[in-house]
């Protein structure tokens, strides 16, 4: 088949390079235009872009697909399918009609559950068993099209945000895989989504990083888990904000208010919250590098310290 792909993020990539490899003609790749990035504010090309420019595919990197021009230029690729896997630009009516076989989209998780934008994180801060990636068909309405295949994934108890990106990244290439041959033999059968099972999941914001220590150790240690690598959860240490990458529920009695410390042996680091105690596993200081509680702890005595 003659295949667009649409996608921006390192999400995509593994997803590009699967049909780049699999004898299928990509046409085409559109991403986002290159952005500033950094202190020094370079502009930066997308993981996607330097994929499809190492593979010699030509790109288009439109501000919007709602123009004309955008339109007519899909158009004029002739294209049998198009892929999308987290483009970041709306797909008009228009330009969804215009491969043969419409557009499809690599979605990461198990639709209906968690449409919108950090289905990932989502999953994580709620406490999710289960998730996955859908490939469904898409339509004007938001990640609400028919769903032609699903691959469901366990989630680990202390599986971060980060590296369960990584999982369903690869997990997307894998079900497309199984896809597109069913679309092109026409025998893909499209389900559609319950509208009662519907769940959100809203853009991640920095005001969500602030750990409230009044919460239970559960809710917290998902907040962290599922804010990692970005925003980041934080807590306030002597005026400074104090990152918190990694932490588990631990079953240490609590012996303080919520937000005081308590080290147990071992050297590792606890705090006690609404209900239960948290154990920090991995912290970072403003300027600091990354490091394990128990390095923490060799350098700073948080003897009768409550975090903020």
């Amino acid at each position: 088949m003659k295949i667009i792909f649409a996608g921006t993020p390192e999400f995509a990539v593994p997803t590009l390079q699967m049909i780049l490899n699999s004898g299928h003609e990509v046409c085409a790749v559109y991403t986002q235009p290159d952005r500033p990035s950094g202190r020094g504010r370079k502009m930066k090309m997308s993981p996607v872009k330097a994929l499809a420019l190492s593979a010699q595919v030509p790109v288009f990197q439109p501000e919007s697909l709602k123009l004309p021009e955008a339109l007519a230029g899909i158009v004029d690729l002739e294209a049998d399918l198009m892929v999308v896997v987290a483009y970041g630009l709306l797909l008009p009516q228009s330009i969804l009609d215009a491969p043969r076989l419409g557009c499809i989209n690599v979605h990461a998780s198990l639709l209906p559950r968690w449409r919108g934008a950090a289905p990932i994180q989502r999953a994580i801060i709620s406490g999710d068993v289960e998730t996955g990636v859908t490939i469904m068909e898409m339509v004007l309405k938001l990640d609400a099209g028919a769903m032609l295949h699903k691959e469901p994934y366990t989630i680990d108890p202390d599986e971060s945000a980060s590296e369960l990106h990584d999982r369903l990244a690869a997990l997307g290439a894998e079900g497309l895989k199984k896809v597109l041959p069913l679309l092109e033999r026409g025998v893909a059968i499209g389900i559609e989504q319950n509208e009662n099972e519907v769940t959100y999941a809203e853009k991640l914001q920095k005001g969500e990083a602030l750990l409230d220590w009044n919460k239970s150790a559960v809710m917290l240690a998902r907040q962290v888990l599922g804010l990692n690598s970005w925003p980041v959860a934080q807590t306030l240490y002597q005026g400074e904000v104090l990152r918190v990458w990694r932490a588990r529920v631990c079953e240490s009695p609590a012996t303080g208010i919520p937000g005081s410390v308590q080290v147990c042996k071992g050297r590792v680091l606890e705090v006690v919250t609404g209900q239960g105690v948290l154990r920090l596993l991995e912290v970072q200081l403003p300027g600091g590098k990354r490091m394990p509680s128990e390095a923490f702890l060799n350098a700073h005595d948080v003897t009768g310290v409550t975090f903020g």
